[in-house]
């Protein structure tokens, strides 16, 4: 981890557990000017490449949704489903893949959703969700939402109930949290 990048204050969604927040945070680099000048990339691949902070991090996100009645986790690619299939594992539950268009081999249902700069679009296979399924939406980084609102339209567009969205890490900033207000969101870090 660089030395010279400077980390923006964190708070932990959940009191109590700040201190796991923290640690947690500490693994995440970031990663000034990429994509392209004035974005900070979170860089989460040194605490993913950390076996007890990976694994304390797919802990900590699992306590944030541990009273709820969960039936599958569903995550959009690509670094979704990192989180999304180990918190499936954790929770007893499966997993559902959210793709781009023409990445799936079966039956697909697909949202079409608007960008800044364009548009792009979300699908799934069309028998992973059945009416009534309760679904853990999961991301890694809630950013201006744009995505993640896709996903909500299809799983509720397929029958499914979601029980709330998570994500390890929220750039409040950007107020993508606005963009899913008809859902409970929780984050694990929030910067």
């Amino acid at each position: 981890m660089n030395s010279n990048t400077s980390k923006p204050s964190m708070s932990a969604a959940t009191a109590g557990h700040a201190e796991d927040a923290r640690a947690i945070r500490a693994l995440i680099r970031d990663v000034p000017n990429f994509p392209k000048p004035g974005i900070i990339y979170k860089d989460i691949t040194p605490l993913l490449g950390d076996r007890s902070g990976f694994g304390a991090a797919i802990r900590a996100m699992a306590r944030q949704v541990e009273r709820e009645s969960i039936h599958l986790v569903a995550a959009p690619e690509a670094r979704g489903f990192i989180f999304g299939a180990a918190l499936a594992q954790e929770l007893g539950c499966g997993f559902v893949p959210i793709r781009k268009p023409g990445k799936l081999p079966y039956k697909t249902v697909t949202v079409d959703y608007k960008l800044e700069y364009g548009n792009d679009a979300v699908a799934m296979h069309v028998d992973a969700v059945q009416p009534g399924d309760r679904v853990l939406l999961v991301d890694d980084v809630l950013a201006t939402g744009g995505t993640m609102n896709a996903c909500t339209s299809l799983i509720a567009g397929r029958g499914g109930t979601i029980t709330s969205i998570l994500f390890l890490l929220e750039l409040g900033f950007l107020e993508g949290r606005a963009r899913l207000k008809d859902h409970i969101v929780r984050s694990l870090i929030v910067e």
